[in-house]
């Protein structure tokens, strides 16, 4: 079964906040990706981006992890007073993922489907019918 996990977006200091989640709640950092290390011939982030996290998660003693990252400026600004997470479901394979992102999906929007993501997983966005933000991965 698919494990849940929560995903925060922030305006350019997610650094600064997973440090401060970290002080709080010990361990150390499982992933934590730049969009420079994403940039390449075909896509590339402007300069002024690159030292800002992609991914970064950090694990919670007893399983799951709280994950992060910062909003590019060609997203926008994220809006404080609205939703700015998704709830990550991490699955057991391709076809488990597939189909909670096609189930969940159902009457909401899309906004990036399910197909080979940066750090090695696929992986797809989207908002629920209900508005609420999700996130289904599955890492080979």
């Amino acid at each position: 079964m698919a494990s849940i996990n929560p995903h925060i977006h922030f305006n350019g200091n997610t650094e600064e906040a997973f440090e401060f989640y970290r002080s709080v709640l010990g361990g150390s950092f499982s992933r934590l990706m730049r969009f420079k290390e994403l940039n390449n011939p075909d896509f590339s982030f402007p300069e002024e981006e690159w030292e800002k996290i992609m991914l970064i998660r950090l694990p919670i003693a007893g399983g799951g992890y709280l994950s992060g990252s910062d909003v590019p400026n060609f997203m926008g600004v994220v809006s404080e007073e609205e939703n700015r997470s998704k709830i990550i479901l991490s699955a057991n394979s391709l076809e488990e993922a597939t189909a909670l992102f096609d189930g969940l999906s159902a009457g909401g929007t899309v906004e990036m489907p399910m197909d080979e993501g940066p750090w090695g997983s696929h992986l797809g966005t989207f908002r629920d019918k209900y508005g609420v933000e999700w996130m289904v991965e599955v890492t080979p």
